[in-house]
């Protein structure tokens, strides 16, 4: 089962993160449409906002803004985007092909709006988490099948309401999570594949 990829000086966590906890979950077929697989959940470092205890999150999480730098990218191109629930949290995952790990940057948004042209996108919300991923590639450049820009169905979450992938612009892979409101969350990596996990807590 695949480990967390560690980022000793480069991860900076500005609202979230979590404590080393390992939950083998399955992904939500209903969601990926293509069965059920393992994800190994281990953060990639130590909170840096609100405990477990204080916000009544599963996992060490809070509302702000989370950030981190990409380590050594190269032909990293989202494959895959799935959501499923999962004890005391919902969980989205961006799958990718190539090498090394992509920086993120996710947050709180009031509004979905496309790349460039800013015309707004049809998710449920009321609120959205923007999750940037940064040092992709186009997929002409990677040889891999991006996720096809659009809605992505979720089956039986409770916290978020829906996906969207809008696709890759220089360097940068823009996704919305539609969300019933503003609720603790957190990112981390994974590696085998290379995966970036978005948990957002339900309780």
């Amino acid at each position: 089962m695949a480990g967390a990829v560690l980022f000793p000086a480069l991860s900076v966590l500005a609202g979230c993160g979590g404590d080393t906890a390992t939950d083998p979950v399955a992904s939500s077929a209903a969601a990926t449409g293509s069965g059920a697989a393992e994800e190994s959940a281990t953060p990639t470092s130590a909170a840096a906002g609100t405990s477990a205890a204080d916000s009544g999150s599963p996992f060490p999480a809070d509302v702000r803004p989370d950030t981190a730098e990409p380590v050594d990218p190269a032909g990293l191109t989202v494959t895959e985007l799935r959501a499923g629930a999962h004890d005391g949290f919902d969980r989205v995952v961006f799958e990718l092909a190539g090498q090394g790990t992509p920086g993120w940057d996710v947050e709180y948004v009031d509004s979905a709006t496309a790349e460039g042209t800013g015309a707004p996108i049809d998710l449920a919300g009321p609120v959205y988490l923007r999750v940037v991923l940064q040092g992709t590639s186009y997929p002409y450049e990677s040889g891999s099948t991006e996720v096809t820009r659009g809605p992505v169905a979720v089956d039986g979450t409770s916290t978020v309401t829906g996906a969207f992938y809008d696709g890759t612009f220089e360097g940068q892979s823009l996704a919305y999570v539609g969300v019933r409101a503003q609720a603790p969350f957190r990112v981390y990596a994974l590696d085998g594949p290379t995966r970036i996990v978005v948990e957002v807590a339900t309780s």
